[in-house]
């Protein structure tokens, strides 16, 4: 696949956070860095005038541009930091392997401690983070010290050194900051109980803290002890208005390869993370063509092999979006919850950037292609037998029933047409009767085109629900041009799409491409009926009321109308001036007409 140009590659990028990667025209990776706004922090190298030579040189080297999304700035830092330990790109500032940021630890031992930590042991115990920010962790251990008493000591708290009184409690207890299970003043199943608390808390989730404290308060208070009710409620309060940020990485997923595939008609997108100690340490996304109709499944197990040994990758387990086969060695899991579904979703999102990315570029290099893949998905998302490269809309216009008009809109190759738009003032129809309207609209439409032999569309939208696509189809019926040409129905609402003889609509994708033609379609036949109904509606007011004035006829209108410009104008108008245009019999007639109105 070729490389677009840099100004292509820059348009396309997403206005998301995330992680930037340089690399000159030999692939070789240049410069890694961390973005609020991808699209705008990359077109700054490129737009802004740089004082450093350094900066300068790295610019002119710039081929290829690549990126991975993720959640929020925090995450990009975090995952920026990663990718320089594992690459070490010629123009970043070298990171040492031992600089690390704090995690929060939950110590596998009796009676857990919970501590601030840089240090990652494999011993059973959890982490939590890592955090960006030490203050963070100390405000969030700060917190969790206020809500529930914890021990700070290391002391071996086994049963038999307690039951032996080999300790006493310290200035800590005393302070109401612990508990005292050192002498057993606290039973194991209450501390434990209040360590899963702190777990959810660090997690983010308060729901069980918040439910538990506002029972103890409600007891405190209903026993009159409204003190402790008080000490009670700041916890609470404290609880509420504290937000905890989660990361994308976790200590726990370690040499880990998570891949995910979404895919249209013609293609498949399958993105890679490569997971080690928790972090991820590259990304890459493949576009693949389809020849013959291969299932995602199919697509995803090929692409596995090949990026698997593109990157040499060597890990025994692999997250993926859908159930995969790539032999009995590697274990495949799906995941459903939790943090590894957070990472296998992250996969998933890049995969639909590059995809978006690549529509772009296509749209802008090769507008063919991007408009038959266009059209290819709505053949497949409309259930229709042949590419709709003629779509025509209808609309009806009858604002308080007056003016009754009709719109048709034509598309052609996915794009308006607009010389073929067509007007249409309803002449068999008495009242606002949107049913009849649009079935006399219909069959005049056809009638013309078979008449004349002009092409018709492959597909037609009508804008609304069950009655007006059987009214549509009743017209089509009478021409016999029933189940030739598709006709649907498009509801406002919930933008339900109706087909003939099927009373349970169908539901696009809110951000799938052919709903936003479908939408497209709809919208501008409403705006082009509006628009005549207006004009109609302001020109028949205008000659109503000349027309009104005895001894004024049609042609008088259009000659005062003409010269005038507008009916407030000739309101104002003089003897004078209206007998330049119409003569001073009918001027005089307009002009007391007008001066009778102001009386």
């Amino acid at each position: 696949m070729d490389t677009p140009s840099l100004d292509i590659q820059i348009k396309t990028l997403p206005s998301s956070p995330g992680v930037y990667q340089y690399y000159d025209k030999d692939n070789k990776l240049l410069y890694i860095g961390k973005a609020k706004n991808l699209k705008k922090r990359v077109s700054s190298y490129f737009t802004k005038h740089h004082d450093s030579y350094r900066i300068n040189v790295l610019v002119k080297k710039i081929n290829t541009i690549k990126h991975i999304v993720v959640e929020t700035e925090t995450d990009a830092l975090l995952l920026e930091n990663n990718l320089i330990k594992k690459h070490q790109p010629r123009f970043n500032v070298m990171l040492k392997d031992d600089k690390t940021y704090p995690w929060i630890c939950i110590k596998k031992e009796r009676f857990p401690r919970v501590f601030l930590t840089r240090n990652l042991i494999k011993d059973g115990s959890e982490y939590f983070g890592p955090y960006t920010s030490v203050k963070t962790v100390h405000t969030l251990l700060e917190l969790i010290k206020g809500l529930y008493p914890i021990r700070t000591c290391n002391y071996d708290l086994s049963p038999h050194k307690i039951q032996n009184g080999k300790y006493k409690v310290c200035l800590e207890y005393h302070l109401g900051n612990c508990l005292g299970p050192c002498e057993d003043m606290q039973s194991e199943e209450a501390y434990i109980n209040n360590i899963e608390a702190i777990r959810q808390i660090i997690k983010g989730n308060f729901k069980e803290s918040l439910h538990q404290f506002w029972k103890q308060m409600m007891l405190h208070s209903e026993n009159m002890e409204f003190e402790e009710a008080q000490q009670i409620k700041e916890k609470i309060d404290v609880l509420k208005n504290y937000q905890a940020r989660s990361t994308i990485v976790n200590p726990k997923i370690n040499n880990v390869d998570v891949f995910s595939i979404i895919s249209d008609e013609s293609y498949g997108y399958v993105n890679f993370l490569q997971l080690s100690h928790g972090s991820i340490i590259r990304s890459h996304t493949m576009e693949i063509k389809k020849k013959l109709s291969e299932s995602d499944k199919e697509l995803l197990e090929l692409s596995i092999i090949e990026i698997r040994q593109r990157f040499n990758s060597r890990s025994k387990e692999i997250f993926s979006s859908i159930k995969v086969n790539v032999g009995d060695t590697i274990k495949v899991t799906v995941p459903q919850l939790g943090d590894k579904k957070k990472i296998v979703d992250l996969s998933v999102r890049n995969a639909k950037y590059y995809r978006q990315e690549r529509f772009k570029q296509i749209k802008i290099t090769d507008p063919d292609r991007h408009v038959n893949r266009l059209l290819a998905q709505i053949k497949k998302d409309l259930r229709l037998p042949v590419t709709p490269t003629h779509i025509e809309c209808f609309d009806n216009s009858n604002i308080q029933g007056t003016n009754p008009v009709a719109a048709c809109v034509v598309f052609k190759n996915a794009k308006p047409s607009k010389k073929d738009y067509r007007k249409f003032n309803i002449k068999t129809v008495e009242g606002p009767n949107d049913f009849a309207s649009m079935e006399e609209v219909v069959y005049r439409r056809y009638k013309r085109l078979l008449d004349e032999e002009q092409p018709l569309p492959q597909l037609i939208i009508v804008d609304g629900g069950k009655g007006q696509l059987s009214s549509g189809l009743k017209a089509l019926e009478t021409l016999g041009l029933r189940g030739k040409i598709t006709i649907i129905g498009i509801a406002k609402r919930l933008e339900e799409i109706y087909y003939p003889g099927d009373s349970i609509p169908l539901y696009l994708d809110k951000k799938s491409e052919s709903l936003k033609v479908i939408q497209h379609l709809r919208n501008e036949a409403h705006r082009f009926g509006i628009t005549f109904h207006r004009q109609k509606r302001s020109k028949a007011a205008l000659n109503t009321e000349l027309e009104n004035i005895p001894g004024i006829g049609e042609k008088t209108v259009v000659e005062l109308l003409k010269h005038f410009r507008s009916l407030a104008v000739i309101k104002k108008a003089s003897k004078e001036e209206l007998s330049e245009v119409i003569g001073n019999s009918k001027a005089l007639k307009v002009y007391n007409y007008y001066l009778s109105k102001k009386e």
